[in-house]
């Protein structure tokens, strides 16, 4: 099956898109008026140099306002119809979209617009010529698939067929389902958006809101489900209208869509098997089991400040790596690695980020799956020369250029710290309960984040949760929590978008040129127990104001012993349906980075997102954010 994108889902000019368009994989494009309206190229021209990129012009569009005119308009319809053809065919394209009209002197009617069809089908197949009639969700009299298909079947005329758009019919609440009645050779091209489910006008969310398939909360899959069950064989193509995509780069969007189409047929094949039997096979999505180990880069007195961190939290110093500047920190599951060395990646994010953590270890179901997927996908792959110690462990890029690298079984996890570890001079601490990465925080522009949300949900079997609003007092910051599914040890992320550098994420995002990660959350059974171990070591817990547990008194009915013993340690609550959240913070170290340590009692699944402005609040309070006074 051909993937396709429209040109107006990316941006940059022609050339940028086309670039971008072919280096992501797609086999052709839908090219919007607009693009080379603009173009000081011929048409004739144009069409040249799109296929010299590898690609085909699959549709052309879009032309408004066709049918069901009254007779002083209907003429020049047919006009305008007339130079649309003419350009087609020097483009080299041979299908032309025709949307239902908003037109206000259009007239209502099935058979009347079925006529104007008929004989616009006529004059397109005299010349080579195909044209496609779409619904759109706002049309005046036409606004639903199953109505356009009745005008398609009535114009009775094999150069004029259905086009779908999955934004028309799922914005408007048609059961998709219905689609399976249509012959599929009379679907002539289907495009393909999702879009978070906001209650707003259709035409405004429709060209401000919509974003590539797995991105939003339609259920694009169920809707080419059905198109693919009619035996529709033509090309599946992306149109998007999305504000942060048009100020994004080229490839990063080209390369997400064609990882959303890539990801969105493989879970059709899987629910529906059979559907699409021409694609290439791939593994499933890839289960996570834990976070095996997190990386910082660091140098020097910063090394020793990270390490003296590590220290007040109650880890120890296990091993040294036997061929790198590399020191292994451990307690319970949670193992930490900073990385010296001046030549190999980690040297490149110091470089860059400054101490940062670089690299991830996740434990997966499969490393060889995860890389077979990954790369069906799109994931740029990651590798670097290796000591004769070290143990081949495969990788991909993640956010910020850091790496993620992958574990299994097939590895044995002792084996790798034994084979390329020492504990030769090892430290020894008195640990505070601290047991595993209960979560991972990720800072990164707000444009970025339905990239990789799209990345993570793709690659790993993980939910999405609804996207929230954090209160910085000087802008907001979205964030948005993903989780593996089932699996409360598993992975969990949390993706917070900065809009400005005034926020307390955006200082980080700036002040550290992107690096990924600005927190960890580490999981402990007993968060009293902890706190109190850590008093009197060099840990520095965050001050949280006496007014804050005022207010816990008011909002819940909490013991007051309880509620005094959190006071004294720091420690914030929530608590929801299923159950209760306690969280301690550090103090910002290493440019704005912390630490969290959490508890959950019950089926608590949040992430205490109700303390927030608090915790940013009280951080803020102790360091500098960039272009702004002390508070």
């Amino acid at each position: 099956m051909k993937t396709s994108i429209a040109t107006v889902s990316i941006s940059g000019n022609l050339q940028e898109k086309l670039e971008a368009i072919a280096a992501a994989g797609f086999d052709g494009i839908e090219i919007f008026e607009q693009d080379f309206l603009t173009d000081d190229r011929s048409p004739a021209e144009i069409g040249r140099i799109i296929r010299d990129h590898g690609l085909e012009i699959t549709l052309f569009q879009p032309f408004r306002d066709f049918e069901g005119l009254p007779a002083s308009l209907r003429s020049k319809a047919f006009d305008r119809a007339e130079r649309k053809f003419d350009v087609m065919q020097e483009l080299g394209c041979d299908l032309a979209l025709f949307c239902s009209s908003v037109h206000p002197e259009a007239l209502g009617g099935i058979d009347r617009a079925a006529a104007d069809f008929n004989e616009l089908g006529a004059r397109a197949a005299a010349r080579g010529l195909r044209v496609g009639y779409e619904a759109l969700a706002w049309g005046k009299h036409v606004n639903d698939h199953r109505d356009a298909w009745e005008i398609v079947r009535r114009a009775d005329h094999p150069a004029i067929g259905l086009i779908l758009d999955s934004f028309h019919t799922l914005s408007r609440r048609i059961d998709p389902e219905t689609i399976r009645r249509i012959p599929g050779d009379r679907i002539f091209f289907v495009q393909l958006a999702d879009a978070p489910l906001i209650d707003m006008d259709l035409l405004y969310w429709s060209r401000h809101f919509r974003n590539m398939p797995g991105e939003g909360d339609l259920d694009v899959t169920a809707f080419t489900r059905a198109v693919m069950a009619t035996g529709y064989s033509g090309p599946i193509s992306l149109e998007i209208f999305n504000d942060q995509f048009r100020g994004g780069r080229p490839a990063t969007i080209a390369q997400d869509g064609y990882r959303s189409l890539v990801n969105l047929t493989d879970d059709i094949r899987r629910k529906e098997p059979g559907l699409a039997p021409d694609l290439a096979p791939m593994p499933a999505r890839v289960s996570v089991s834990g976070t095996a180990f997190l990386e910082f880069a660091s140098r020097a007195d910063e090394a020793e400040a990270l390490r003296d961190v590590l220290r007040g939290l109650g880890f120890s110093r296990v091993g040294r790596h036997r061929s790198k500047d590399l020191g292994l920190w451990r307690q319970g599951d949670i193992r930490f690695l900073i990385n010296e060395e001046d030549r190999d990646f980690a040297a490149t994010a110091y470089n860059v980020h400054g101490t940062s953590i670089c690299d991830i270890g996740l434990t997966v179901s499969s490393a060889s799956d995860t890389i077979a997927r990954a790369t069906a996908l799109g994931a740029d792959m990651f590798d670097q020369p290796l000591s004769p110690v070290q143990v081949d462990i495969p990788a991909i890029r993640g956010l910020g250029g850091s790496v993620l690298h992958f574990l299994d079984g097939s590895q044995d996890l002792a084996q790798v710290w034994d084979q390329e570890f020492t504990s030769d001079g090892a430290e020894a601490q008195d640990e505070v309960g601290l047991t595993r990465v209960d979560h991972i925080a990720q800072t990164m522009t707000y444009d970025a984040m339905l990239s990789w949300s799209l990345f993570y949900t793709s690659l790993f079997a993980m939910e999405k949760a609804p996207m929230v609003d954090v209160t910085d007092p000087d802008g907001l910051v979205r964030s948005q929590a993903l989780s593996t599914q089932g699996d409360a040890e598993g992975l969990r992320i949390t993706l917070n978008g900065a809009e400005t550098h005034r926020t307390v994420a955006g200082a980080f995002l700036s002040e550290s040129f992107g690096a990924p990660v600005q927190h960890v959350a580490l999981a402990t059974d007993d968060i009293f127990a902890t706190a109190e171990a850590l008093v009197g070591r060099n840990f520095g817990a965050l001050p949280i104001p006496p007014n804050y547990y005022a207010d816990l008194a008011a909002r819940f009915d909490l013991d007051e012993t309880q509620l005094e013993r959190m006071k004294k340690l720091n420690i914030l609550y929530d608590r929801d349906g299923a159950g209760e959240f306690f969280q301690l913070y550090s103090r910002p170290f290493a440019g704005g980075m912390f630490v969290e340590i959490v508890e959950r009692r019950g089926g608590y699944s949040g992430y205490g997102a109700p303390n927030a402005p608090f915790r940013i609040a009280a951080q803020r309070r102790l360091m500098r954010v960039k272009g702004m006074p002390r508070g």
